[in-house]
């Protein structure tokens, strides 16, 4: 097994949260005094307060169409960079467009760690990254990594797949980073070519799935491969051990599972979005929504790392749908749900019937109550603007894939 990054990691469960009790008032006293974003946002916020978990989960979630739209009318940041922080070394842009700052240091965005988990080496040999130099940061994400552990890093970004197997070949690198589909198509290049490029012993992917059948392909040809999990923004989220059981959260950062739309946290092990606080105090993103969809897993990972897991990438969030020409949200859903004690939870379903949107809301009641069903139509009317019908089930009924609408309606 792989050694970990440092002895954070390993360190017991309690001395993470003693840290995080710490670290985290910082940050949102620092994000409310240094960023005019969460000067507003935060305003009256009582940050030595927040020290914990549950009143992490009270303040309000940050959404990407809400950072898009920030720096829209506040470039290039949208006041969410720390004005009195360190010179940032570069400015990225992502689709959106969204404009990201790169930390002072070699290693801002962390995925030195994601690195070393899948088995490079301090000083262990050149890194192979072919992720893209050009607008958005993945490039030099794992470029700064890489060098962070002392491996010399060959630039080579997408595309040129001839040119890329012959530098293999001749520079004889031990690990590679990008997508695992780029991987594929470099091993088939080679074979083409009839060069050979089994140097390459350890690879790191990201951007796409990475299914078992390609995890053992890889393995077939000599490469052990495994994944993690970031967004230009963040940075490392989590990443994948060679216990090949989930992804550990990384040791800057805080995730939370809430319902999809809200920010309200789900039960462990339940599907939900992903919201990520960062603890970098030049971009103090507090509960960045990703729109990404995951769940916890139990108990800590074979390799001795503690801090939590979670499954992976399960789809995305934004479960946005038209009903008979009508928009309906998730945040739609939850706030009828909100205004029912009696409902725990609640599925809208729409489906299609002679060439008709169909639409049920199904609810999750303990006790029904008169004209329970009724009022919860009429509510569904006047939120969402359009009509539904209305189903009452017994708890724990619905399916806890994180799916709020779920549009069966054929493509």
């Amino acid at each position: 097994m792989s050694a970990p990054l440092d002895e954070r990691e390993t360190r017991p469960h309690s001395a993470r949260e003693a840290e995080l009790a710490e670290r985290l008032p910082a940050q949102v006293m620092r994000a409310q005094q240094a960023t005019t974003h969460f000067a507003e946002t935060l305003a009256g916020v009582d940050a030595s307060r927040i020290t914990s978990r549950d009143a992490l989960a009270a303040l309000p979630v940050l959404r990407k169409g809400d950072l898009i739209q920030r720096q829209a009318e506040a470039p290039p940041f949208g006041g969410l960079v720390a004005e009195d922080g360190d010179a940032f070394a570069r400015v990225f842009q992502s689709p959106g467009p969204i404009y990201e700052p790169q930390a002072p240091g070699t290693d801002g965005w962390r995925f030195a760690r994601a690195l070393r988990a899948a088995g490079v080496e301090r000083g262990g040999g050149i890194l192979h990254n072919t992720f893209g130099y050009h607008f958005m940061p993945a490039g030099f994400m794992f470029d700064g990594a890489g060098r962070a552990l002392d491996c010399p890093v060959f630039p080579a970004g997408p595309g040129q797949s001839e040119q890329q197997v012959r530098a293999i070949a001749q520079l004889r690198p031990r690990y590679y980073t990008g997508t695992p589909s780029f991987l594929n198509i470099l091993l088939e290049k080679a074979d083409e070519l009839g060069v050979a490029v089994d140097s390459l012993e350890r690879g790191l992917v990201t951007a796409e799935p990475l299914p078992g059948d390609l995890v053992n392909h890889f393995r077939d040809r000599g490469i052990e491969v495994f994944e993690c999990y970031g967004t230009a923004d963040l940075g490392l989220i989590a990443y994948q051990t060679e216990a090949r059981e989930g992804l550990v959260v990384d040791e800057d950062v805080i995730v939370e599972i809430v319902h999809p739309g809200t920010g309200t946290p789900v039960a462990e092990g339940e599907v939900g979005e992903v919201v990520v606080t960062t603890l970098n105090p030049d971009y103090p993103l507090i509960r960045f929504a990703t729109g990404d969809l995951s769940a916890v897993m139990p108990g800590a990972c074979p390799t001795g790392r503690t801090n939590t897991r979670i499954r992976g990438w399960m789809g995305r969030a934004d479960q946005t749908t038209k009903v008979r020409g009508v928009f309906v949200h998730p945040e739609q859903i939850q706030e009828i749900v909100g205004r029912f004690d009696a409902v725990r939870r609640a599925r809208l379903v729409v489906e299609q019937a002679d060439h008709r949107d169909r639409a049920t809301l199904y609810c999750e009641v303990a006790d029904a109550g008169d004209g329970l069903t009724e009022r919860i139509a009429e509510t569904f009317r006047a939120v969402c603007t359009v009509g539904a019908e209305v189903e009452l089930v017994a708890p724990a009924t619905l399916p806890t894939d994180g799916k709020v609408i779920l549009d069966q309606r054929q493509k």
